[in-house]
């Protein structure tokens, strides 16, 4: 055989090799760890989900207003739900992991195992969950001192931030808590952490929920003016000494036994996590909007909000520099995408208040039954109902002309930032209909909305420019609670393609994780999609700038009506 005939066989293994390389599929699993369930999905380097698995974890409510989770619990349904997607799946192929979570707060002790959280002393329920407001008379107290910190937080200390927890369990559980704690963990850090052994903490629940400002890092004067100098031990060891960017490939991958336990390979790439809410904005807000014809079109990503809607909903808006909005979180920077700044709107209770208002009214047997008749969701039956009573659908929003909600019934996250608001509801008769259900779960979701259109009317007073909204999260399934947002604020509204963006935006990490992609903002444009557009019915921009008018004075009236009660 001649020196040619070698070279030209080279040739061939060599480019078949390549090819061979670059035909082999690469998946990313995504895990979101939400309220009430764990979801892991299976998906591809362009962003389509081919399998998707949930498994419940376990809520406990020892006290009014304590909310528990078991750490031990979450991880073993994160194993268990990455187990399932990728069953029949060559593990090889599976190149990243990413992990987003609710901000709730892990407690471990020096050998990592669980601390209990109550007074129940049950070690297993080691978890303060996100929607715990517990600690609301230390945030108050945290507010009260002024510190220059707040000043990130909208100048308002959330009781669903890590700092007033924290100070809670000193100051009540002493003994059985505070004094064994070595590691306080937000979950998402906790889930990178089990999967890597690496104590690195994510930019973004540290700078979002623990006050973290870098590049400074922490504020000594902070932590020791609210009584809890004590976590300035060994450079804030028991909460995070080493902090890196959203997406960042964290210690050396899986470890054996994380490996083990997910049933994927040892190394397996393993990103910084995300707080849930996030992972949805980048699921969403990066994705290539061409030919849709959305005034976001060939405008930087300052133009969009991303809305994550599901217990409750985080309103996500950057910018290229700090903009500091009042009542609202943030700026924070590279919290969601690297080199940019947050804000980040909220409410307590989304849809926790439309489940809430809805299985609460007298003629809810009746609409379950007929949805059951039906084999349809509750809330597509009331949907149709809502419909069929306006007879005329594009002036249904008119039906609650008469019928006004206030929706804080969990207190006000932004843009007031006021944990002690309660909600209202104005207009109600002695009737206990269906009709009188489908009207207060129509009032409920446009109260909702015009909560939305408040917190981009403080985003906008202090130089955010939003012009289209991209949602994602349980909500966003809901076609009444989608329309009601596009007209309440006048703003087009874009659904992804994937309708768990939640999971895709998990991947995304994993995919960064694995320098498959050179940074966030190139996965998020590849691996996000445009599925659907929905733009907003501008007739009945007179009838939301009343609504909007009465939304207002509600929270007018109630505050003049509690000073009332004061004297």
């Amino acid at each position: 055989m001649t020196k040619i005939d070698y070279q030209l066989i080279y040739w061939w293994s060599a480019h078949d090799m390549a090819s061979v390389q670059g035909c082999m599929e690469r998946y990313f699993i995504g895990v979101d760890v939400g309220t009430a369930s764990v979801r892991a999905a299976l998906v591809t380097s362009d962003g389509q989900i081919k399998s998707m698995a949930e498994e419940p974890i376990h809520i406990w409510e020892p006290h009014p207003e304590h909310y528990v989770q078991s750490s031990s619990d979450i991880w073993t349904k994160c194993c268990s739900t990455v187990r399932k997607v990728t069953e029949g799946i060559d593990k090889i192929k599976v190149k990243g992991i990413g992990f987003d979570a609710t901000c709730s707060l892990v407690v471990l002790d020096h050998s990592f195992q669980p601390v209990a959280v109550n007074h129940d002393g049950v070690r297993e329920r080691n978890v303060v969950m996100w929607m715990d407001h517990r600690a609301a008379e230390q945030a108050v107290r945290i507010t009260a001192t002024g510190h220059r910190v707040l000043r990130g937080v909208g100048g308002v200390m959330s009781p669903e931030m890590q700092p007033p927890k924290l100070l809670w369990l000193k100051e009540n559980l002493k003994e059985s808590c505070w004094k064994d704690a070595a590691h306080f963990f937000d979950l998402p850090d906790f889930l990178s952490w089990k999967a890597t052994g690496s104590l690195v903490r994510s930019l973004c629940t540290l700078v979002c929920k623990w006050t973290y400002s870098p590049p400074e890092g922490w504020d000594d004067t902070f932590w020791t003016s609210i009584g809890l100098e004590d976590l300035l031990e060994n450079s804030y060891s028991k909460i995070g000494a080493v902090t890196c960017t959203p997406g960042t490939a964290v210690g050396e991958g899986l470890t054996q036994e994380a490996a083990a336990e997910l049933g994927l390979v040892p190394g397996t790439a393993v990103a910084a996590s995300l707080i849930d809410a996030h992972a949805g904005g980048l699921g969403v807000i990066g994705a290539d909007v061409a030919g849709f014809h959305l005034p976001c079109e060939e405008q930087p990503l300052t133009s969009r909000l991303a809305l994550i809607c599901g217990t409750s909903s985080c309103h996500m808006a950057i910018s290229q520099d700090p903009i500091f909005v009042p009542g609202v979180w943030g700026p924070y920077r590279s919290a969601m995408v690297p080199t940019l700044w947050l804000n980040e709107g909220g409410q307590s209770a989304t849809g926790r208040l439309i489940d809430y208002m809805v299985r609460g009214h007298a003629a809810f047997p009746e609409l379950k039954e007929k949805a059951e008749r039906s084999q349809e969701s509750v809330y597509s039956y009331l949907n149709k109902h809502l419909e069929a009573m306006a007879k005329d659908p594009a002036n249904l929003d008119q039906l609650t002309s008469s019928l006004h909600v206030w929706p804080d019934f969990h207190g006000n996250r932004s843009p007031l930032a006021d944990p002690t608001l309660k909600g209202m509801v104005v207009g109600l008769s002695l009737s206990q209909t269906l009709d009188d259900l489908a009207l207060l779960y129509l009032a409920t979701v446009q109260a909702i909305a015009l909560g939305t259109r408040h917190i981009l009317q403080a985003l906008k007073e202090a130089g955010h420019c939003i012009t289209t909204l991209f949602l994602c999260g349980g909500l966003s399934k809901n076609t009444l609670f989608v329309q009601m947002h596009a007209n309440a604020t006048g703003l087009p509204v874009v659904l992804p393609a994937e309708k768990d963006a939640v999971l895709v935006g998990a991947a995304i990490l994993g995919a960064c994780a694995s320098l498959d992609h050179k940074s966030i903002q190139e996965a998020m444009e590849k691996m996000a999609k445009v599925g659907r557009v929905v733009k907003p019915n501008l007739e009945q921009d007179h009838f939301y700038r009343k609504k909007f008018s009465v939304f207002l004075r509600l929270f007018v009236h109630q505050r003049e009506c509690a000073l009332l009660m004061q004297e």
